[in-house]
């Protein structure tokens, strides 16, 4: 026969522990997505909803490939006297200069004497690495950054990170699916923000990290498993 005590052995998991670590569970993940939700509202203030002009002139630009019209929009802030030339960051390998000329019929002069291409780039990071070599050689100090609305908080990031010494000008160019609709009624678009906003925070953790001296070299990918891949211009790598 067991007596009572048995029950209350020192070894046997109490019912009021076992609630108290529930308790704690659940506040933690509560916590966290209250976080989670905070920075995301934060991180869409960020989004501009209307392209606006740059408020003054940079010594150069430069355009992260990877949406539509991100380039065309660079070409036009170039013609405009924005800057004195333009980097292409990002072109894909098999895309010639020729090839991304003549998808600019207007602006082909324009593009033969004052357009660099980078191919080295293949994600944001690498962006900023080529960027910060191709300013520093030319001995700018201000660049004009032309990318999509949700893509800019990241690149910016990771650019001021690349280049302390540079001074950003954002350039946020806003699709004509988002014109058209709100966000929060496509969940393509939906899905698209909530993994730009993990590269986002995994950027800014990242960046902390190195300047308290830890070097973290992941990188996530630029599409969420199973999401179909979005339809980029030739010239562009993914961002």
């Amino acid at each position: 026969m067991t007596s009572q005590s048995d029950d209350k052995s020192p070894n046997a998991p109490s019912h009021a522990t076992a609630s108290r670590l529930y308790a704690t569970i659940v506040a933690v993940l509560a916590i966290a997505f209250v976080a989670a939700a905070i920075g995301f509202v934060a991180f869409l203030s960020q989004l501009r909803g209307a392209e606006k002009r740059p408020d003054r002139q940079a010594d150069g630009i430069v355009v992260l490939t990877g949406g539509s019209s991100r380039v065309s929009d660079a070409m036009e802030l170039l013609a405009a006297g924005y800057g004195k030339r333009l980097l292409i960051s990002g072109v894909h390998p098999t895309s010639g200069a020729s090839d991304i000329s003549r998808s600019l019929p207007e602006s082909q002069s324009l593009f033969n004497c004052c357009v660099d291409l980078d191919y080295s780039a293949v994600n944001t990071r690498s962006n900023a690495a080529e960027t910060r070599r191709w300013a520093h050689d030319r001995g700018f100090k201000s660049l004009i950054v032309v990318t999509s609305n949700y893509h800019m908080p990241r690149a910016i990031v990771e650019l001021s990170h690349a280049m302390p010494d540079v001074a950003l000008i954002p350039f946020a160019v806003v699709g004509d699916k988002w014109r058209e609709e709100p966000w929060w009624t496509s969940s393509t678009t939906l899905r698209l923000l909530l993994w730009e906003y993990v590269k986002y925070v995994a950027a800014e953790l990242r960046v902390r990290l190195e300047g308290l001296g830890i070097d973290l070299s992941f990188e996530l990918p630029d599409q969420p498993a199973g999401s179909p891949q979005p339809r980029r211009p030739a010239t562009a790598q993914a961002n």
